[in-house]
């Protein structure tokens, strides 16, 4: 959709740590529902967030689960939130993926404004759609009321751009409506599918299909953001959830020939060391097979993406 390129001024705010730099930091990375306890501590309780940034570029946002709450806590303790500029790419309306918005700091500020780039809702647009969420009596406020500029515009398989970066997105399989993203900027990719349902409960479709969009979407990424929030065994009765297992996670990533892949959307039942040995078999079958180097994503994580060389380090 050529009219969805917006450059919003220079007045955004990036951390990338090395000049010409990006990096991918996560907020949340858990699925279904937000969690705590001492058993999940080192990957967090906090639901899909995370954030690319690139110097010189405003930051892209990765959904606004209520892993935003502490990205705007960081920026606040930064100085950095009360004029804040940036773009959100958000794959869907469940309640996991949006309940950070109302809490994220920079949006007290009159000067700030954000573009939610989120999935097309037929004949209703976007933004009065996600207000039937974010309302009474389910909640105080709506959108409009937030002091900053939120802004929402609805696609579908569409490319557009944020700034410099080039943006494809794809509907992929799940419950409801949602998206993939792809981005391109500063000689570096990143594809993020958070909720990618394997199948998807049809019985005409191998459960190791891949469609051709999300092949298309993640060819040769330096980083792969994806759903893996079952185990085999959990899948086995769990299909129509809309989520898929590990062993496809690393599946996609090796057939897409990425060149990093992040494990996200933890099942808020999976305790730290369970994640442990998901990463640890997933990282045996990657190898064996020829694919990517495995990562688990947790909270805090920074992933730094090189440019040219397309090599990606993560720091745990």
């Amino acid at each position: 959709m050529d009219d969805l390129c917006w450059v919003p001024g220079r007045s955004w705010v990036s951390s990338a740590g090395m000049p010409g730099g990006s990096s991918v930091h996560f907020y949340g990375v858990r699925g279904s529902t937000p969690c705590d306890g001492p058993g999940i501590a080192r990957y967090g309780g906090n639901t899909s967030c995370a954030v690319l940034e690139t110097n010189g570029h405003p930051p892209i946002v990765f959904d606004l689960g209520t892993g935003l709450r502490n990205y705007g806590a960081q920026l606040g303790a930064a100085g950095r939130d009360r004029e804040f500029r940036g773009a959100v790419l958000l794959t869907h309306l469940h309640w996991d993926h949006i309940q950070g918005l109302p809490f994220f700091h920079p949006l007290a500020h009159e000067r700030s404004r954000i573009e939610v780039f989120g999935p097309a809702q037929g004949d209703a647009p976007l933004a009065e759609v996600f207000e039937g969420v974010m309302r009474p009596p389910y909640f105080p406020i709506r959108p409009r009321d937030l002091p900053a500029d939120v802004r929402f515009r609805g696609v579908g398989d569409d490319v557009f751009c944020i700034g410099d970066a080039r943006v494809r997105s794809c509907w992929v399989r799940h419950t409801d409506p949602c998206l993939g993203f792809r981005v391109d900027v500063n000689g570096v990719s990143v594809a993020y599918i958070s909720d990618h349902g394997q199948g998807c409960g049809r019985d005409d479709e191998p459960l190791d299909h891949i469609p051709t969009d999300v092949l298309e979407l993640c060819d040769g990424v330096d980083l792969l953001i994806h759903d893996a929030q079952h185990t085999a065994e959990e899948f086995a009765v769990k299909a129509h959830y809309g989520h898929c297992t590990v062993g496809y996670a690393v599946h996609v990533a090796r057939e897409a020939g990425v060149r990093q892949v992040a494990l996200f959307h933890h099942d808020p039942a999976h305790h730290d060391d369970e994640v442990d040995r998901l990463l640890l078999s997933a990282r045996d079958a990657s190898a064996r097979t020829g694919g990517p180097e495995v990562i688990a994503a947790h909270e805090g994580m920074d992933v730094v993406l090189r440019k040219r060389t397309h090599a990606a380090r993560s720091v745990q």
